[in-house]
């Protein structure tokens, strides 16, 4: 078996249909993981995960390097044994914690130091180290360490940043002893030329994929399209294309139009733990804790078929959430989790339909139509 490759099967524009393979199994793209940053998606067990159609799932390299360790997982037998989740899992490199906790972290070439959110205990971050840890893990696929600057960056010091990620990703690489894929990651801001450095750059090292970085951190929607329209196109045609941390059904949609092949996002989860579940219809959304829904007896979504729709009425769910039943956020979390992959799926049919197009065409009109997350 032929391991780390991806196969563009079909087109429709520059939208792609093909698959991954990994050492756990393979994975069709378009797709987005369900985001298990401690090795667990909140709220939804393995077999909800199985049921709505993961395919692949991500974890948080920098909170399983805090608790329980990245060395007891590998003692327990890898993260695969250790969640039960034996598809395709993809980890981060901690990049993104470099980029959040950036008022208590001390930034340099060698790597980063800062203090555990935990019990701060002083940690040190390199790229060497990264590696090791998503190894340890035993993860199909680690993301090299990066520093993901702000959208409000001023560009001499994007640029400068964007040098130091280049060298990192060329020790990430350097640092690899096992048969784990390794990604790069793009940088580079809102800055056309620096996006075009980092993709050149990137382009000449052996990685099994590219994923872009430094999107869906502060810009503007136009800005995070407008770095899509041109940057995707920048990447190696043979390799997948990873946009990490986006972001809604539309952002999704975009993405593909422009030829992304993979996502993630805390966004399902996060907005079912406050009430909003994702629909098909006139309206992409819904705040199931509006008062009009206390009587509504309907499914959250007539065609969707998850254990939430599939039981449970908007008046009940609602309910739930009036009275504090963790239920509530649970069901909307799956129910959420079940539409993006359904989305998903859709996209997938879509394209090897050769009718893409109209699907964008129709599903951007209904987002532009309702205000837009």
């Amino acid at each position: 078996m032929t391991v780390n490759t991806h196969k563009v099967i079909t087109k429709s524009g520059n939208a792609r249909y093909g698959e991954y393979e990994t050492l756990h199994g393979k994975f069709e793209t378009p797709n987005f993981m369900p985001v298990g940053t401690k090795a667990s998606v909140k709220g939804v067990d393995v077999e909800r995960l199985a049921e709505i159609g993961t395919q692949i799932t991500l974890v948080n390299t920098y909170h399983l390097w805090l608790r329980p360790g990245h060395k007891q997982i590998e003692e327990f037998g890898g993260i695969h044994k250790f969640c039960n989740w034996h598809g395709p899992i993809l980890s981060d490199s901690g990049g993104f914690q470099i980029y959040s906790l950036k008022e208590i972290r001390k930034l340099g070439e060698e790597g980063v130091k800062f203090k555990s959110h935990l019990d701060g205990v002083e940690m040190f971050l390199t790229p060497e180290l990264a590696i090791e840890i998503q190894e340890s893990l035993g993860v199909d696929v680690a993301m090299v360490l990066d520093e993901c600057p702000a959208a409000t960056m001023e560009k001499s010091a994007v640029d400068k940043s964007l040098d130091m990620t280049l060298r990192w990703a060329k020790r990430s690489l350097e640092a690899r002893k096992k048969e784990t894929a390794i990604w790069g990651i793009t940088q580079g801001g809102m800055h056309k030329d620096l996006r075009t450095k980092s993709a050149e750059a990137m382009a000449e090292m052996n990685f099994d994929g590219m994923a872009i970085g430094g999107l869906s951190v502060g810009e503007e929607k136009e800005q995070m399209y407008d770095v899509l329209s041109y940057h995707v196109d920048q990447l190696p045609d043979s390799k997948i294309r990873y946009v990490m941390g986006v972001g809604t059904p539309q952002d999704i949609i975009e993405a593909v139009h422009k030829g992304v092949d993979l996502f993630d996002c805390v966004m399902p989860t996060r907005s079912g733990r406050f009430g909003r579940a994702f629909v098909n219809g006139d309206k992409p959304y819904i705040n199931i804790k509006n008062a009009g829904f206390a009587l509504d007896d309907t499914p959250l979504d007539v065609g969707c078929e998850c254990v939430a729709c599939r039981n449970y009425s908007k008046g009940y769910i609602s309910h739930l959430f009036k009275v504090g039943e963790m239920l509530g956020p649970q069901l909307l979390s799956i129910h959420n989790l079940s539409h993006y992959l359904s989305l998903m799926e859709t996209i997938r049919e879509k394209i090897k339909a050769d009718e893409f197009e109209d699907f964008y065409n129709v599903q951007m009109k209904r987002w532009s139509d309702f205000t837009s997350l």
